[in-house]
């Protein structure tokens, strides 16, 4: 009775352990390909929106072939891949990579751009978007990253493909931070350090002159120089406002 309660024991064992090795099989079949053959199953993956397995038997590929005649846009395949499937930290890694080894390449242009995309999906949060939940206030850092990602791109390769849609990807950028720094402004109003609140608003009007948060951070400068008494200062202020808002509530 001993003998046949261990001998269907090892048999349980032995079905669990094939079930558990199937997807480990199906890696092993692909790695057993050539380099061609492995490239193309990763195409495929890619293909049916399997980006988190794509970048898996990419990686594998340029470990084992880091030199092939495939590595470049192996490598390429791989920042999107990472990209697709939400990994921004390896997609980060790969561009910094690519663009460190291959700084002449003709897809460098590319590799700058899917470095401001990877910055932008990093600083948005789909929680937040899909309860309609305004976090201006949140750290702009990766956002900051995109904006200087997309100005390389424009400076080194003017004329790129990818030229206008990373213009395009500026002008909201800038609105965030725009919408960072007024934020930052109404905090320390709310804490009455109106000198540091002013000097958001200031900023936004340096940096940020071709945002729609230029008329919210006048408006900020107003208040906040008329509760410091800079009278001049205030009235500039409001000089600039009705040149350019002659509806806001400031100045009527």
């Amino acid at each position: 009775m001993k003998t046949r309660i261990l001998a269907l024991s090892l048999v349980g064992l032995f079905v669990l352990g094939g079930c558990s090795s199937a997807p480990d099989e199906e890696l092993q079949a692909v790695e057993l390909k050539g380099p061609q053959a492995i490239y193309a199953s990763a195409k495929a993956a890619m293909k049916n929106g399997n980006f988190g397995g794509a970048a898996q038997i990419l990686s594998d590929l340029d470990s084992r072939y880091p030199f092939g005649e495939l590595s470049h846009q192996v490598q390429l395949d791989l920042i999107y891949s990472y990209y697709k499937s939400g990994d921004s930290a390896q997609a980060l890694a790969t561009i910094d990579r690519f663009l460190r080894l291959n700084p002449n390449h003709k897809d460098v242009d590319y590799a700058y751009f899917m470095r401001g995309l990877t910055n932008m999906e990093s600083d948005d949060n789909l929680f937040q978007t899909l309860l309609n939940i305004d976090r201006s206030d949140r750290d702009p850092s990766a956002s900051r990253e995109a904006f200087n990602d997309f100005r390389q791109l424009l400076n080194k390769y003017p004329e790129s493909k990818y030229a206008t849609d990373a213009q395009k990807r500026m002008v909201f950028i800038k609105t965030r931070l725009a919408k960072y720094e007024i934020a930052i402004a109404r905090f320390y109003m709310r804490r009455e350090a109106y000198v540091a609140a002013a000097n958001r608003g200031q900023y936004v009007l340096e940096y940020y002159p071709d945002t729609v948060m230029v008329q919210e951070a006048l408006e900020i400068m107003v208040s906040c120089y008329d509760q410091l008494g800079l009278e001049q200062l205030k009235q500039n202020a409001i000089k600039i406002l009705k040149l350019n808002y002659p509806e806001s509530e400031f100045i009527l």
